[in-house]
């Protein structure tokens, strides 16, 4: 019979995969803050950048109603922030009821949690404008930078993948769940410029912001988490 994961008693730190996670999510922490400045500041070469590609996928979103039904169907539910924080709070609840896995659970909830305060925080911080059209094929709230969708998928995505792995989960079910997860955090943000609601580097932006604090969040569990079964 398998057993549940359980957390084990406190472990020695993992200092070196603890020291590897913190120098990824500096990396990316530096491009994030990059792209930031970029954005604020209305570089040029990247704005002329972001008006081609949103009025070329925009023509195309006009031009190919079924194929944009389907990417709303995508964006507004399959992918949909709240889909994504659905499923974390699944895997906290699960995560909690095998048998003490409490550091974990609080960890992921307190993660997806900051992730959602700092995606809001800079949203309000930037105040960028979302790309305005005379033929919208949808409509979204908030200011554009960063993506909301993109940044929520890959910290969700990432989390549940570094779970998996930290309880041993199968090759199989490894493999299939990386599979999920790459096409969903790429998906996700080529649905949302397609859509015409976010600039390009809207959608690069979640995705940088998200993958630092997936590093950062390994980075802590692995220094001062429970070990795995």
């Amino acid at each position: 019979m398998h057993n549940p994961p359980v957390d084990s008693p406190p472990r020695p730190p993992d200092h070196r995969l603890a020291a590897r996670a913190a120098g990824v999510a500096g990396v990316l922490a530096v491009c994030s803050v990059l792209l930031l400045a970029l954005v604020a500041a209305e570089w040029r070469p990247l704005t002329d950048l972001d008006g081609d590609v949103a009025r070329t996928t925009h023509r195309w979103a006009v031009d190919d109603p079924g194929l944009t039904h389907a990417c709303r169907i995508l964006t507004d539910w399959v992918w949909d922030p709240w889909t994504m924080r659905l499923l974390a709070a699944l895997a906290v609840v699960w995560l909690a009821w095998r048998r003490s896995a409490w550091w974990t659970a609080c960890w992921l909830a307190a993660t997806v949690v900051v992730g959602s305060v700092v995606q809001q925080g800079l949203k309000a911080a930037v105040g960028r404008p979302r790309p305005v059209w005379p033929d919208p094929v949808d409509s979204a709230h908030y200011a554009a930078f960063p993506s909301g969708h993109a940044m929520t998928a890959t910290v969700v995505c990432g989390l549940l993948l570094y779970l998996a792995h930290h309880y041993g989960a199968g090759t199989a079910l490894r493999r299939t769940a990386l599979w999920v997860a790459v096409v969903s955090v790429t998906g996700v943000g080529l649905t949302r410029v397609w859509l015409g609601v976010h600039w390009p580097s809207d959608v690069l932006g979640g995705w940088l912001l998200g993958a630092t604090l997936v590093a950062a969040a390994v980075a802590v569990h692995r220094r001062w988490g429970p070990a795995g079964p």
